[in-house]
């Protein structure tokens, strides 16, 4: 499952980071790391970009960005 497709209140663990270059490199600095267990705190009134908090930060995303990245569905 990709991280875009996640809905608002949903946890997650991040199995692949994929992208290449500069936009994969600034996922990774952000902390979105394989293993790291993330939430989807909520979108924005366009659904574009989405808040995500990872190890206790709020990061927003592009949501064709958070198209890279491969989760796994935790409840």
């Amino acid at each position: 499952m990709l991280l875009n497709q996640l809905k608002e209140g949903s946890w997650a663990v991040i199995d692949r980071v994929g992208g290449s270059g500069a936009l994969r490199r600034r996922i990774l600095e952000m902390g979105l790391l394989k293993g790291t267990r993330i939430y989807v705190e909520k979108y924005a009134p366009l659904k574009d970009p989405m808040e995500l908090i990872v190890k206790g930060a709020h990061i927003s995303l592009r949501v064709e960005e958070a198209a890279q990245i491969s989760v796994l569905d935790v409840q």
